[in-house]
């Protein structure tokens, strides 16, 4: 929705990272993309007689686009697709720029709002500053809690980046009273050409160990955790949508600010490039954008994996990690995960886990999980 952004958090991979593309574009989408972006989703879910989708209004800062601008595209959308096809819109947003004036317009239009945090505290934000070098941490506490004892019906949880020089528990239990109702922990993106700070110390996977151990025995579901509850269901045989973890393929794509379709931006993490596709929404159907190579190599699951992971017994949970922490220049994205030990360690922490908590009993013969 727009390619600028209000920050200039020093660990970006998008402004601070190797692509550069986002300096040749128009700042927000014009009223032209939009309507064709819309069409588009239109015409693919007339195509493959979807029952729902995912709407992510995105940037950038999403907001520098307007509330207004937001609330219209996504009616936009609903009135394009067909009545019986659900469109779960939602903005993702640094918070900084909330009101209440803003949230009334977006919940209104029926826009969950994401936030991006690195914590609840002003300590845990300190590489989150504006252009001045000023923190932004005031303005996006008041925008979330705003959100949270306003909004709650458009509260779509908090984002956070895993940072293993923190206290895991601490930053856990500090988002915790910013009352999210989810919360999706990622992993930085870093890759074997560019590897993430401190990756030697083995930090990422034991921070992951201490969060999910503080989740899982609180005796009640205090928030979503995705990621947790993914490892979960994977480990039980069960699927779970989630790109860092399992076999899911990838069913997402990117509208750019000027039409252009994309590969998701992680990639833009790997090289200057990564996610182009040389397709636009003016000239190409989303069918034509599933067909690129590319995308092609992101659906082909095991396929595409390195024989290092079709080896390894976690090989249906792990499913290779994210794609875009595979990367290494001169080889391509078949690689395991930069992660990979981390990985290791907080699977098999679940497991175990798991298996502490399940009990097997045995009636006349047959088993069950309880």
């Amino acid at each position: 929705m727009h390619g600028r952004c209000n920050l200039a958090c020093t660990y970006c991979y998008l402004y601070e990272g190797p692509d550069t593309t986002w300096r040749t574009r128009p700042a927000g989408a014009s009223a032209a993309v939009l309507e064709r972006t819309a069409h588009r989703i239109a015409e693919h879910v007339r195509a493959h007689a979807l029952p729902a989708l995912s709407l992510v209004l995105h940037g950038g800062e999403p907001l520098l686009a307007g509330a207004g601008n937001l609330a219209r595209f996504t009616a936009l959308v609903r009135d394009r697709a067909p009545y019986d096809c659900t469109v779960h819109a939602v903005a993702q947003t640094n918070a900084t720029l909330l009101t209440a004036a803003r949230l009334a317009v977006l919940a209104d239009a029926g826009v969950r709002v994401g936030v991006s945090l690195d914590g609840g505290t002003s300590a845990h934000n300190t590489r989150r500053v504006d252009r001045a070098g000023r923190p932004s941490w005031p303005a996006a506490e008041r925008g979330a809690r705003l959100l949270a004892e306003r909004f709650p019906e458009a509260y779509a949880g908090i984002l956070t980046v895993v940072d293993p020089t923190v206290d895991p528990v601490r930053t856990y239990e500090s988002l915790l009273e910013l009352r999210p109702p989810a919360l999706d922990l990622l992993l930085p993106h870093g890759n074997w050409s560019a590897l993430p700070p401190r990756l030697a110390d083995g930090g990422y996977g034991e921070w992951l160990c201490a969060v999910f151990d503080r989740w899982w025995s609180a005796g009640r579901r205090q928030t979503r955790v995705r990621l947790f509850e993914a490892c979960v269901a994977l480990l039980l045989g069960r699927p779970a949508r989630k790109e860092s973890l399992g076999l899911w393929p990838f069913d997402a794509v990117v509208v750019e600010t000027d039409g252009s379709i994309e590969q998701v931006d992680a990639l833009k993490s790997a090289y200057d490039g990564a996610a182009y596709t040389g397709l636009d929404v003016f000239r190409h159907t989303f069918d034509q954008a599933l067909r690129h190579p590319a995308v092609t190599a992101r659906q082909s699951g095991v396929r595409a994996l390195a024989d290092q992971c079709l080896a390894c017994p976690l090989l249906e949970v792990c499913g290779g990690g994210h794609y875009a922490h595979r990367y290494r220049a001169g080889h391509g994205f078949r690689n395991p995960s930069v992660y990979c030990t981390d990985l290791q360690r907080f699977i098999r922490h679940v497991a175990r886990r798991l298996a502490e908590a399940t009990v097997v009993t045995g009636v006349h013969g047959e088993g069950g999980i309880q």
